[in-house]
């Protein structure tokens, strides 16, 4: 269906194309951005409004069995937050981990219309391609876990790197996966093999193979950019959430020997202290580091007082969090492939730990030199629900604020940190980068995060207000791929959006040694495993980025 739209005296922000706060026309046409459109195309006057390009959530866990077992432990969470359904939407629930339906909707009414779900085990690919195909209007994609991926040890234990680097490539191509994730590289198996056992060092051996975590992510991370894949390896680091762990973030880093690499939720690895003791903020050494070095990009995944949702791929760390929050729980292994760990939780402003947490976030974003490499996310839900970005926002644009909140918090802990001493204000620029911009150069997804002639016409249509908070809440127009759905803060149509994928070349001769993996390991048949074309709809295929 075509679409023709123009867009006039609203100021824009396109930091890709370095267009600040310029009051000029956006053109739209069949769905892609265009120099021009004819003079009786229908028009959006946007005046004392800010245009933007669509939000891009870089990581976020929306969709797989971990995001249902997190909904059926709240029943109480959904029960008092409905979605309504209405001539243009399903009906839904919402609360920290709302319903496919309502997590699109909700997305789509802060003016975000791409987001990717963190991590997936390749035997939850069917599931979750599903879940995001029933999710509206935005468009997504998933990343699939090979941190603790029991072949992929074997392999790398023996040295085949040639192997190694076919297997990874089928795997990712097998489970229409976007980028390959790591979690705890190494831990499952010492969670497997013995409780309450986790990864504390990158040379410590991991259980049951003549391998170190370091020896795995060094080998996923050359493979990804081997392999060209248009966002690198996105890592959850060893050692989350201990004090100390700083140190352990720094030497990943410097596994990658210059080479591209993502740490996610990087907050939640940038503590200073002692073992055992109350931890101290180490934002300074891990964001020197990542200023100093351009091939490392990170996500905040700042905490946001109130209900989360511990929910990782982690299983070490969620068999420790339940001796913090022992309500509920549940912890599991996914055959060769994975563990999981879920805990609903709340961080509290009286909390020394959960204060740290939420300072140490904010000093990271403040700190940062180049907001192009340093993005924004809660890692919804377990920092906070991506509903929290508006407030988020507020607290990076407006020091005041931002003081102000820092005063209502444990002091104690504020008082380990540097927070009270920066003064920086995120221009609406940099906002633009760190939500938009940023994370879809990160992604490889050219055609996201700005308003160039060729891009995808997802586009976010603000009020101008003083209340930054109040402002990202609710967008008043949100076009996507060149359709309008919402206008004047309504629903007026519906959408589905693509799922996008990656499909990196292999050497079918992998194939057979898979195969004989599967026949001795997995519950699930090789000819099986592999989702097919015909499985899920409206997908795209991203190009792989030519290795230089």
């Amino acid at each position: 269906m075509s679409s023709t739209l123009r867009i006039v005296n609203g100021k824009v922000y396109d930091p890709a194309n370095d267009i600040d706060g310029q009051v000029r026309d956006v053109c739209i046409l069949d769905g892609k951005i265009v120099d021009s459109v004819p003079e009786d195309a229908p028009t959006i006057d946007a005046h004392g409004m800010v245009v933007m390009p669509g939000g891009v959530d870089i990581h976020c866990h929306i969709a797989g069995s971990k995001v249902n077992l997190a909904r059926k432990f709240q029943p109480e969470d959904h029960r008092y937050d409905p979605h309504p359904g209405t001539e243009y939407t399903r009906s839904g629930s919402g609360g920290v981990v709302p319903s496919t339906f309502a997590t699109g909707y909700r997305y789509a009414t802060m003016g975000y219309t791409t987001a990717m779900e963190a991590a997936v085990p390749p035997l939850s690919a069917r599931h979750v391609l599903e879940e995001l195909e029933d999710t509206p209007i935005i468009d997504k994609g998933y990343y699939v876990l090979m941190g603790n991926n029991s072949m992929l040890h074997q392999l790398l234990e023996k040295g085949r790197m040639e192997e190694f680097r076919e297997a990874v490539a089928w795997w990712v191509k097998a489970t229409k996966a976007y980028t390959i994730k790591l979690v705890n590289p190494g831990a499952d198996e010492m969670w497997k093999g013995k409780k309450n056992a986790n990864i504390t060092a990158l040379d410590q051996k991991i259980h049951a193979f003549d391998l170190t975590p370091r020896k795995v992510i060094k080998a996923l991370i050359d493979v990804a950019n081997d392999l060209g894949l248009p966002h690198p390896a996105h890592i959850h680091c060893n050692n989350l959430g201990h004090s100390g762990n700083y140190e352990t973030t720094l030497e990943t880093m410097r596994t990658a020997e210059g080479r591209r690499v993502h740490i996610t939720h990087i907050q939640f690895h940038s503590y200073g202290g002692e073992v055992g003791k109350n931890p101290v903020s180490a934002a300074r050494a891990i964001s020197d580091f990542v200023n100093d070095n351009p091939n490392i990009s990170a996500d905040v995944g700042q905490v946001m007082f109130g209900k989360s949702v511990s929910m990782t791929a982690d299983a070490p760390l969620a068999w420790m969090l339940r001796h913090v929050k022992e309500r509920k729980w549940i912890n599991a292994d996914t055959e060769c492939e994975s563990g999981c760990g879920i805990i609903p939780f709340e961080y509290q402003q009286h909390v020394y730990t959960h204060t740290l947490q939420w300072a140490i976030g904010l000093e990271l974003f403040l700190m940062a030199k180049d907001p192009w490499r340093m993005v924004l996310s809660t890692d919804h839900p377990n920092g906070g629900s991506f509903l929290n970005y508006p407030r988020l926002i507020r607290l990076l644009m407006d020091r005041d604020f931002r003081n102000q909140e820092a005063t209502r918090v444990n002091q104690k802990a504020i008082g380990k940190t540097s927070l009270p001493d920066l003064t920086r204000e995120y221009s609406m620029q940099e906002i633009a980068i760190v939500t938009r911009a940023g994370p879809a150069r990160l992604l490889g997804l050219k055609n996201k995060g700005h308003l160039g002639v060729g891009a995808d016409a997802d586009i976010t249509i603000y009020d101008e207000m003083d209340n930054k908070e109040e402002m990202f809440n609710a967008a008043r127009f949100v076009i996507k791929d060149g359709h309008l759905f919402i206008k004047n803060h309504e629903f007026c149509a519906d959408h589905s959006g693509r799922i996008f994928h990656i499909a990196p070349e292999y050497d079918k001769s992998i194939e057979n040694e898979i195969r004989s993996f599967f026949d001795d390991y997995y519950s699930v048949q090789f000819d099986n495993y592999p989702v097919s074309d015909t499985h899920v709809h409206n997908t795209e295929v991203i190009a792989n980025i030519p290795v230089t």
